[in-house]
């Protein structure tokens, strides 16, 4: 049974894998800003192949996660984060102007690492206390978050103006800040009002070390 358990998971994140790389390649067809496409599809097109290739298939609650990460980025990629037409209407129902779609895509920033930690933690049985494997994909967390924003501050120094887009501070001075800031919620999110979720789907595919 518990073979049954992870083949079916291992099909349905290859799965997953599969219509993540299609998702990201049709974002490609009448894009806004092909070089905004390029850049912010770009971890799509390198994770998928290695997650189709994984022996060991994530919990589903991760695999799902990280589609619709997928999905976020590829919508994202394809009208540039300040276009989104979901995030223009919520911008106009609170009364604002900038168009907050892109703090999804920083929630999930968030959210997706610090389940991938907390289930590696888990799984490997390197921390068998489960708040120190969830702080510590929080951390992770956070970490990739001020990662990705000097990445985004390399991208503007050699693009220059044209990777205003890619940026997406949309003007606010506080946007590097606010980004961190979604991160760290969307990581609490996932360890705090998830974490007995993820806990189990993370035993239907392995069994999971003693923990505390």
């Amino acid at each position: 049974m518990d073979d049954l358990k992870v083949q079916s998971a291992r099909r349905e994140f290859r799965a997953l894998a599969a219509l993540s790389l299609f998702a990201a390649s049709l974002g490609a067809l009448g894009c806004r800003d092909l070089l905004t496409w390029a850049l912010e599809s770009l971890p799509v097109f390198l994770v998928a192949p290695l997650a189709w290739a994984v022996a060991a298939p994530p919990s589903r609650l991760l695999g799902r996660a990280l589609f619709l990460h997928a999905l976020v980025l590829a919508v994202g990629a394809h009208w540039t984060y300040a276009e989104v037409p979901a995030g223009r209407v919520v911008a106009q129902w609170m009364g604002q102007e900038r168009n907050p779609y892109d703090r999804l895509g920083h929630l999930f920033q968030g959210f997706t690492p610090a389940l991938f930690v907390r289930e590696w933690f888990v799984r490997t049985g390197s921390i068998r206390s489960v708040a120190l494997a969830s702080a510590a994909g929080v951390c992770v967390a956070l970490a990739f978050s001020a990662l990705y924003e000097l990445i985004e501050w390399l991208a503007a120094v050699v693009i220059g103006q044209s990777a205003d887009a890619f940026l997406g501070t949309q003007g606010f001075a506080w946007d590097t800040q606010a980004d961190m800031l979604c991160a760290l919620i969307g990581a609490l999110t996932a360890v705090v009002l998830l974490g007995r979720a993820h806990l189990a789907s993370v035993q239907r595919v392995t069994p999971a070390p003693a923990l505390s």
